[in-house]
């Protein structure tokens, strides 16, 4: 009994040493954090409108009927190359044609009358020289003629309009190009004024972009862009800013921005869905940090930063910035290691452990 007397105190002195040293060591672990640092650098900041769009042909028309009537024959399918001016379908109705008839016959008996007139001018004119006839008679010859004349250029118009009308019983292409779109076949009738054709010029696309109305005073012809197809999305193609359509839609408050590639893309298609930045500005040696790192707490700026192993809540003053990073006005240097993702856990004077370090920004 007395021995185990003796041995209580010496148990209870050792627990309690393991719990201090227990207590302490959580107290220690909890004060350190292992974080992630970049440093701090000098690199070209280059600043950039994002928009979204599709390619488009730079040439495409749209083709539809002019008359009603039956597809009489097709001369090129979906996905064939066509050439200027070649029938694309061509339509059967009886009424251009008769029009074209009665039109070119009442021509014809016109332009008799009008040579016959022609030839009594000058006869009375010849006799009015030689006195046999008089000044009226030789201007009721004038007059004849002139409204004979007259008629004519009116039955020659009229043959014209009718024979533009056969005309448009034939779709023809405007422009060498694929044929985007037929989808009538020989048998079927078709209205006027129906889309039945669409040709598209691949020897050259664009890039219509929606900007948003707030970085449209941004943009201006000529400024450089990179675009990006969901198609092929591990290439970039460079691109201008060709046209800037001066309107914003009033329901998306965006504007139209057209990109012409700087070389031929291959393998494009109109309609691809593409993303384009279009740089306004590039600032080449710039103090960066990522965005990222930075928070705000009352209006004024932090990051992160590591100084001597440990966690300084580093006030800055920040500029320009693009998509990923933002310039450093004052509060940091080259070579400052910073914190890429603040936390809410992290405090002032908390020990930091980095567990990995980008040298780059």
């Amino acid at each position: 009994m007395q021995t185990l007397q003796k041995l209580l105190p010496k148990y209870t002195i050792a627990l309690a040493l393991i719990f201090l040293v227990t207590v302490a060591y959580l107290i220690t672990r909890g004060n350190t954090v292992d974080v992630e640092a970049v440093e701090v650098t000098y690199a070209e900041l280059v600043q950039a409108v994002y928009a979204t769009g599709f390619v488009e042909a730079d040439a495409m028309a749209n083709l539809s009927a002019e008359l009603s009537g039956t597809v009489s024959s097709v001369g090129a399918l979906e996905g064939e190359r066509v050439a200027a001016g070649q029938t694309i379908i061509a339509f059967e109705t009886l009424q251009p044609g008769l029009a074209v008839r009665e039109a070119g016959a009442a021509y014809a008996e016109q332009l008799a009358l009008a040579g016959e007139r022609r030839l009594n001018f000058t006869r009375i004119s010849n006799l009015f020289g030689e006195g046999a006839v008089s000044r009226r008679d030789l201007d009721d010859a004038r007059k004849t003629l002139r409204q004979a004349e007259e008629l004519l250029e009116q039955k020659k118009l009229r043959l014209q309009i009718r024979e533009d009308d056969l005309k448009k019983l034939t779709v023809r292409a405007p422009f060498s190009g694929i044929l985007a779109l037929q989808n009538v076949k020989k048998g079927d009738y078709v209205t006027a004024n129906t889309l039945v054709a669409r040709v598209i010029d691949t020897t050259g696309y664009v890039v219509s972009v929606e900007v948003d109305e707030l970085d449209v005073p941004r943009i201006r012809t000529g400024q450089k862009a990179a675009i990006v197809l969901d198609a092929m999305p591990d290439r970039r193609f460079d691109a201008l800013v060709s046209r800037v359509v001066p309107q914003t839609d009033t329901v998306t408050k965006t504007s139209k921005v057209f990109l012409r590639f700087s070389r031929p893309v291959q393998g494009i298609q109109a309609g691809m869905t593409a993303t384009a930045n279009i740089i306004y500005n590039r600032k080449p040696r710039t103090l960066l940090v990522r965005k990222s790192s930075v928070f705000d707490e009352n209006h004024v700026s932090y990051v992160w930063k590591i100084e001597n192993e440990e966690l300084k809540k580093q006030p800055l003053k920040t500029g320009a910035g693009d998509l990923a990073f933002v310039e450093v006005l004052e509060g940091l240097r080259k070579g400052d290691k910073v914190v890429p993702v603040p936390e809410e856990r992290f405090r002032e004077g908390m020990d930091a452990r980095v567990v990995r370090s980008n040298e780059r920004p």
